[in-house]
Formats: C-alpha cells, structure tokens, sequence
C-alpha cells in the first residue's frame, strides 16, 4: 500500500496552504500519493500537479462537492459532501461549478450582511481577503477564522456556536444539488465518487446506515473510514456497512492546517484485513 492522503484542501477553498505549498508539506510527511480536494473547486489542482512532478510525488485529481440529503421521514435536507477522486476530464465539472461557486458567494456574503446585526461592522471585505479574493471560495470557516483575528470569539468553535451553526443567528442554509448530481458529475469525469466522513454528520447509527444504502444504490464507490481517533465501535459500523455494500475504502486526512491542528496531512486510518483501497482503481 503506497502512504497516501487523499482529502485534503488549500487555499483555493477552506486550507490555509498554497497547493504547491501543500504538495511539499505531504512530501515532507512522507506521502506518496496525495489527493487534493478542494470544497467545490479544482482551481488548485494545476499548480499541485507541476509541484507534484518536481518533487516526485503522484497528484491525484480530486475535488469534495457539497451536495444535499434528506433523511429517512424527514422533509429538510442535510449538507452530505462528496470526493470526487481520480478526474480525467474536468469539462463536466467546469460546467456544475459555475452554479456551485455562485451559490457559495451569495451565501457567504448573506451571512456577513446576517452577522453585522450582531457585531455592528461589516465583515465582508476582510473575509473575502482571507479568501484571496475570491468570494465563491468563501467558506463559513473563513467568517469563523475573522471573528477569531478580531477577538470576539476566541476559537473557532465558539464563531459557530454563537452565530454560524445551523439555527444561530448568521446562519443561512443552501440549496445544493442533490447526492445523485454529484455521483453522476464525478462518474462523467471518469472518477470515483467517495462518500466523506460519513461520521460526522451528526446522524444516528440508523441514519448512517440509510445514507450509505442510498449512496451505494446511486452508484457511489468508495467511503471515508473514520480517523483513528474515533470510537473502535465506530470503525466497526463502518467496516461492516462497506463489506455490506462492497464498497472501496479512502484513507484521508482532511488535511486544512494549522487551525484544525488534529487533522494531520499523512496521518490516515488503516484499511484492515481483506479491504480493498480505493486507490487499486486509480
């Protein structure tokens, strides 16, 4: 098995490193195969490719889409993400992009036009800064990161607790595409489409194992397995439902740096006895 990473993010959406910048961190952690994985951007991925040759280091293609779930009896949709592995041709992707980055700016701007009620100043063109001016790479981690540099939370945590989260006051939902668009764009790119940490949606172990069904039964290929540093019953969970519906398994990071300090580039769980990675495809 080759050491790979492969979920990570840069700058072009919610990393705190250049592609070129994190190809050479993944080459110094000892990577040998690195999937870069922008949330609904593959604007990173030519200056990763042509830092990856330099070094030696195979790049892989990649992108996580946002897109949208509805659980079992339930009438209000939930943000699922997808990776999208192995790319070949990202003319399909081009073409659902334009509306993915459209409804992130519009979003991120409403939620700085919802948070200057409660901080009485405009926080706008400070994020869109950290967002190297970008505003459809505008994150609500990037408005978490502001309120941190200007002292009025002092973590992360505390932005999303007190105005980001779901329900709180700069709060505003989106309208993504469904999970079915997002296998099938990924498929049309030639790629595999990966279900990302299918643990941390805040679901039940019922809802977890409804997810996975509806995603093997759309097409999807592969899923995340848990970090090392969540519960063994939960590996366990996740273990059983990929060999119930044969799925691949991606090992990844979620690399972002340094201000999720517990999301390491590199350090990846294990596939386990009989497992297939989704990388033997590639």
């Amino acid at each position: 098995m080759p050491a790979v990473d492969l979920h990570t993010h840069s700058r072009f959406s919610d990393g705190e490193l250049t592609p070129s910048q994190l190809v050479q961190a993944a080459h110094d952690a000892g990577v040998e195969w690195l999937a870069l994985t922008d949330h609904d951007s593959v604007d990173g991925l030519a200056e990763a490719a042509q830092a990856a040759t330099h070094l030696g280091l195979r790049l892989i293609n990649g992108i996580e889409l946002s897109s949208q779930w509805t659980k079992p009896r339930a009438t209000k949709p939930i943000s699922i993400h997808v990776v999208g592995l192995n790319l070949i041709d990202l003319a399909p992707m081009h073409a659902v992009l334009i509306d993915q980055q459209q409804i992130r700016a519009d979003r991120a701007r409403a939620i700085c036009q919802r948070l200057e009620k409660y901080i009485k100043r405009d926080a706008w063109p400070d994020v869109l800064a950290l967002a190297d001016g970008r505003p459809e790479g505008v994150t609500r981690a990037h408005v978490a990161q502001w309120l941190v540099d200007q002292g009025i939370v002092a973590r992360h945590q505390q932005a999303f607790d007190r105005f980001l989260g779901e329900g709180k006051g700069a709060y505003v939902p989106l309208q993504w595409m469904n999970l079915q668009a997002a296998i099938e764009v990924i498929q049309a790119c030639g790629g595999q489409a990966v279900l990302a940490h299918p643990t941390r949606y805040g679901l039940s172990a019922t809802n977890v194992r409804h997810l996975l069904a509806e995603f093997a039964a759309l097409g999807g290929q592969a899923i995340e397995l848990p970090p090392r540093h969540e519960p063994i019953g939960t590996r366990g969970m996740i273990d059983r439902l990929a060999d119930q519906h044969g799925f691949l398994l991606s090992c990844a990071s979620d690399f972002h740096g340094s201000k999720m300090p517990w999301l390491k580039l590199g350090q990846v769980p294990v596939l386990g006895l009989g497992q297939r990675g989704v990388w033997e495809v590639f």
